[in-house]
């Protein structure tokens, strides 16, 4: 089989390349890529687009001159039509994402909201019930605040912060703890639960709940066509492994 390219001192063939991109872990941003390029193949953009892209693209990468532009197409081994195909691939995924998964981001919105909701709370943990249950009691009596507590007992990072954690999603902290602030009112004070080799005391300071705006909804587009992008890579690497060629690793 002929040299397909030629790179320094090297002739690389075409039956190599599959080897060269498993070894230098490219196969699958390569797999992601062919996916995409599949997927947005009917997607175009009008002239204003073509122009506001490559304004981006250069401001991305600050090409505030002539000389910067044409330095940065020789960095990257690019032509000016490669440059503007670049540019005009990126509002291509985007319209392809608005297009696939906007009508359906209202409904995986309400499926995800549990996890999406946010949370500020307070912990303290320790390892001696007798401590945690002291603790425990003079917060409850106002004889100590919660952060002076956390402060000189918790023996976690969050004494550094006065017990203070978040905003966090609520799906983010233990179950345990997650399944407590879920239930609870702000200010709500949970005595001392066990929680591995920790006591912990727990009170939720505030409750975030998700809303559904823009950035939300960019949020959500993006997630969904991130899952439907490692299925797609999952396939093709699945058709590659037939003939021996899979890729070593997933993205």
């Amino acid at each position: 089989m002929s040299d397909v390219l030629k790179v320094g001192n090297r002739s690389i063939k075409a039956q190599e390349i599959p080897a060269l991109l498993k070894r230098y872990d490219l196969m699958p941003q390569f797999l992601r890529g062919i996916a995409i390029d599949e997927a947005i193949a009917d997607f175009s953009c009008s002239d204003e687009e073509r122009l506001r892209a490559l304004e981006d693209l250069a401001v991305e990468h600050q090409l505030t001159s002539p000389e910067a532009r044409q330095a940065w197409l020789d960095s990257q081994g690019l032509t000016e039509k490669e440059m503007e195909a670049m540019a005009v691939r990126k509002i291509a995924i985007e319209k392809f994402k608005t297009a696939t998964w906007g009508p359906k981001v209202e409904n995986y919105f309400m499926a995800r909201k549990t996890f999406l909701d946010q949370v500020f709370y307070s912990l303290i943990r320790t390892k001696d019930f007798g401590v945690a249950q002291e603790v425990y009691f003079r917060i409850q009596e106002n004889e100590q605040t919660f952060a002076d507590a956390a402060r000189e007992y918790s023996q976690g990072p969050e004494a550094r912060t006065g017990g203070l954690l978040g905003p966090v999603p609520i799906s983010q902290p233990h179950p345990l703890i997650g399944k407590l602030l879920s239930i609870s009112q702000p200010g709500q004070l949970w005595p001392p639960r066990p929680l591995a080799e920790w006591f912990v005391i727990v009170r939720l300071e505030k409750f975030i709940p998700a809303k559904l705006d823009n950035d939300m909804r960019r949020r959500l587009i993006d997630e969904m066509f991130e899952t439907w992008l490692r299925e797609q890579v999952q396939n093709l690497n699945s058709s590659l492994q037939s003939l021996g060629l899979s890729a070593a690793s997933q993205s």
